[in-house]
């Protein structure tokens, strides 16, 4: 079932959806995303009822959603949007300054990418979306990388280099395991984010270290952004990564563009989270 990944790779001109009740919070969305990203064309409405048939209209590189609707729950309209196929990976941001409780609690569901929270600013907001939609040629961060064969390995981690990245790569998710032990020990975690693949020599896969990070390290999406590489088209085995705490998916062999936007955007909401937890 390829639809069930997004090979669409954004495009100068990015389409982003709004949806928000207030009228006053779309304007400022939208005006504040027309001076950051000249070109994209951004479409808002109020309501669950009036989002859907735009949908239809073709694919969206961003959605945003406030938590609480007129008509409906945020995550309801989010977990629709996954049902469309075109729309399946789109990045989906709730956008809601109530949102932490739900949070803290994991009870956001595997429909939503992330969340940002409104109190940042709308300025922020746009410059998170930008990072995404238009990633920077250049980034900061530590990638934690599992891969067991070496040729892929050495590829991805020039790729990664290129843009800047520090690649601690591993060929297991015992020696990944082993890593983030010392690192909390000695009260770091170890990376920004994790990059494995699903299958991997050794007795532990990359969905048992998906796991361990979620349950056993207590490290939640934000905190520790986990991308899963996988080669199985399975809609359920997909879902079941989702589910356990994957960030996102990336169709193997992976796709240069599509990768590093997706790895630079967990990035950013990862950062946004700190510097907010860092504030509080």
């Amino acid at each position: 079932m390829n639809a069930s990944f997004s090979h669409r790779v954004v495009s100068d001109t990015p389409r982003v959806l709004v949806v928000d009740g207030s009228r006053v919070v779309r304007q400022l969305i939208t005006r504040v995303l027309h001076a950051e990203l000249p070109g994209a064309e951004v479409i808002s409405c109020a309501s669950g009822v009036e989002a859907q048939p735009l949908l239809e209209t073709g694919v969206f590189d961003f959605i945003t959603i406030a938590l609480r609707l007129p008509d409906m729950d945020g995550l309801e309209l989010a977990r629709y949007v996954r049902e469309s196929a075109p729309q399946i990976y789109v990045p989906i941001v709730v956008v809601s300054g109530d949102v932490d409780d739900r949070l803290h609690r994991r009870t956001l569901g595997e429909h939503v990418t992330d969340y940002f929270d409104k109190s940042l600013g709308f300025q922020a907001l746009a410059e998170f979306i930008r990072g995404y939609v238009r990633p920077e040629s250049m980034a900061e961060g530590v990638v934690l990388y599992v891969e067991d064969s070496r040729v892929v390995a050495l590829a991805t981690r020039r790729m990664l280099e290129k843009y800047g990245l520090t690649v601690r790569h591993v060929i297991s998710a015992e020696d990944a395991l082993a890593l983030l032990d010392t690192s909390q020990a000695e009260g770091q975690i170890g990376a920004d984010l994790v990059l494995t693949d699903v299958s991997l020599k050794g007795e532990l896969t990359g969905g048992d270290l998906l796991e361990r990070i979620r349950r056993e390290y207590g490290y939640s999406k934000g905190r520790l952004p986990v991308l899963v590489m996988t080669g199985d088209e399975n809609p359920i085995n997909q879902a079941a990564l989702l589910k356990a705490g994957a960030n996102d998916l990336v169709e193997k062999p992976a796709e240069e563009k599509l990768l590093i936007t997706k790895l630079l955007f967990q990035l950013r909401v990862a950062r946004h989270i700190r510097e907010r937890e860092i504030t509080l």
